[in-house]
């Protein structure tokens, strides 16, 4: 996968001619450290969107939140969130134990900023953090993550556009 990009995606940017576009933005926003900008980014929000699939690739997304902080930045490329009571469907949170490939997508609809983070997910029920927040039932830690600015572009802050 060259740049973060495989075949299919190739063979549109050549499509499009966005090919030379697409190796800038990888070039230049594709990191698999967090930067300070990221951190404070996600410590500000009090959600985010989390895709994952099963086990045979069928996606799943939903929506995660609680106070901003609610995730953390546990390291150079690692985060952590708790898990919290729901619907009692537990499709994420199944998901990630049948395949551990999950996509985060953070958004500022004020800004507009996006930040998306890709990773590998564990599930855990022991975390010392779990305890620091009210109902948490468990804690989702993301590691070996592939970080990377998304543009803004068509994040309408309420024109209908």
């Amino acid at each position: 996968m060259s740049n973060g990009y495989h075949q299919n995606m190739r063979e549109l940017q050549r499509r499009f001619g966005t090919e030379a576009l697409a190796n800038v933005l990888a070039e230049r926003n594709r990191r698999a450290v967090f930067s300070q900008e990221d951190r404070a980014f996600i410590a500000s929000l009090g959600f985010f969107f989390l895709a994952t699939s099963d086990a045979d690739g069928k996606p799943d997304c939903s929506h995660k939140g609680g106070a901003p902080g609610y995730v953390a930045v546990t390291g150079p490329n690692s985060l952590s969130f708790p898990t919290l009571d729901g619907n009692g469907m537990y499709r994420s949170l199944g998901n990630i134990l049948a395949n551990a490939q999950v996509g985060l997508l953070f958004i500022d609809m004020v800004s507009p900023r996006r930040l998306r983070v890709n990773g590998r997910a564990e599930l855990r029920f022991d975390d010392p953090r779990q305890a620091e927040i009210p109902g948490a039932e468990a804690m989702v830690h993301v590691s070996d993550v592939a970080i990377f600015t998304n543009c803004p572009r068509y994040i309408h802050l309420g024109d209908g556009v």
